[in-house]
């Protein structure tokens, strides 16, 4: 998988803590170049052969023009293999997504888009083309509430989210996703299903759900603190997931995913290459990754960082190919540590055969079937350990942070 990141923003959201920038001017040429080289470069030290897919995030992607998708694809497709079913996604903001901008993404090679239509979350980073295949999109409207959104700091209105959700089904119909956000300050769980209601009669197929999380820094989480917007309570937000997850799945929903549900088959395949523990490739300001530099003669996967800032990262990459801040070779037990962590996030959870391409030598029921605390999460219903691998519960899945740390204890003492 490869995450191309488009740093920059019109405007900063009142929740965000993302490598973000709001700059009066952008040389979207220079940004274009660095991205295509640092593709490439990146491209050829992992000697990847092919790319499964490919993920335009941000900042706000679908702010650089459809020639810059087209030009980031290309290398790609020069650099290593881009079948012509390669999922490719675009999110993109209710404010930069009408139907020519988002017709001309789809002339470059986007298809998938992801909408938001309340607040989306991050890539897990510690662990987070001319038309090639099945058209896909993600819109970020933020809310469904017009005073949802002027307290989130989002620039669009209920009414132009709407009209950016039809036009991306109309170009890409089946695959366009929406995200929504719950547990903002003073929202009671009536408002929330009312939310939850008006995004089923405009969603497509596929529906993230994310909790809002009041990052330190952010002008929000200032005014939380200060006594001007009150905190839900955890009880109100656990009902809040629940209810959502009930709803949906009585949609024709699966919950295939912690935050992420889909009907009609139409799971994330770019996603899911960060739950099952597939390599990726992260370009631009602030992208992590996760690969082997085989050019290097490397055989162990790498945490790889890009340098933060726009500007110094396209110095970087002019002067050496690539902006890469950090990288740190991952320990066997690290890249278990992730395995676990990411892939228990999904209904299908951690297969025997996804364990044993890590741990050749230790099985799953070796670590977690011995008598232990992974044995009695499994009795108290939370776990199963069976032929299909270690998987969360209905239960254990709305509860997978508490559970999680004693599953790397037990892995940490095998």
């Amino acid at each position: 998988a490869l995450c191309p990141q488009w740093p920059y923003c019109s405007k900063r959201c009142s929740y965000c803590n993302f490598n973000t920038y709001v700059v009066p001017a952008v040389s979207e040429a220079a940004v274009r170049r660095s991205l295509v080289r640092e593709a490439q470069t990146l491209l050829r030290l992992s000697q990847v052969h092919s790319i499964t897919s490919v993920f335009f995030g941000g900042g706000t992607p679908s702010l650089a023009s459809p020639g810059t998708v087209a030009a980031v694809l290309e290398a790609v497709a020069g650099t290593a293999r881009l079948p012509a079913g390669a999922e490719v996604t675009l999110e993109a903001n209710p404010s930069s997504a009408s139907a020519s901008r988002l017709a001309g993404f789809r002339a470059a090679g986007v298809n998938r888009v992801s909408i938001g239509v309340q607040v989306r979350g991050a890539l897990p980073a510690a662990v987070p083309a001319a038309p090639r295949g099945p058209d896909v999109t993600s819109l970020h409207p933020q809310s469904l509430d017009d005073a949802e959104l002027r307290m989130l700091g989002r620039e669009h209105t209920v009414a132009e989210a709407r009209k950016a959700v039809e036009a991306a089904r109309g170009l890409f119909p089946g695959r366009t996703s929406i995200d929504l956000l719950f547990g903002l300050p003073g929202q009671s769980r009536d408002a929330w299903a009312q939310r939850l209601e008006a995004a089923l009669w405009l969603c497509d197929d596929h529906i993230s759900l994310y909790q809002l999380t009041l990052e330190r820094g952010t002008a929000l989480a200032a005014r939380v603190r200060e006594g001007a917007l009150p905190v839900p309570c955890q009880d109100l937000l656990a009902d809040m997931y629940q209810s959502a997850r009930t709803v949906l799945l009585a949609a024709g929903f699966r919950h295939y995913e912690v935050s992420n549900f889909a009907r009609k088959g139409a799971l994330s395949t770019h996603n899911l290459s960060y739950w099952q523990g597939d390599q990726y490739i992260g370009v631009g300001p602030g992208a992590h990754g996760r690969f082997v530099v085989r050019a290097e003669g490397g055989c162990g996967r790498e945490a790889r960082v890009q340098t933060l800032e726009p500007v110094a990262w396209m110095r970087e990459v002019q002067s050496q190919g690539h902006g890469t801040r950090s990288r740190t070779v991952l320990s066997h037990l690290e890249q278990l540590e992730e395995v676990l962590a990411l892939g228990l996030r999904t209904d299908e959870g951690v297969t025997h055969e996804r364990w044993r391409h890590f741990s050749p030598h230790l099985s799953l029921q070796a670590v977690f079937g011995a008598p232990g605390k992974a044995r009695a999460l499994q009795q108290q219903g939370w776990l199963v350990l069976d032929s299909g691998g270690l998987r969360c519960t209905w239960a254990g899945l709305a509860v997978l942070d508490s559970l999680l740390p004693d599953l790397l204890c037990q892995l940490q003492w095998v």
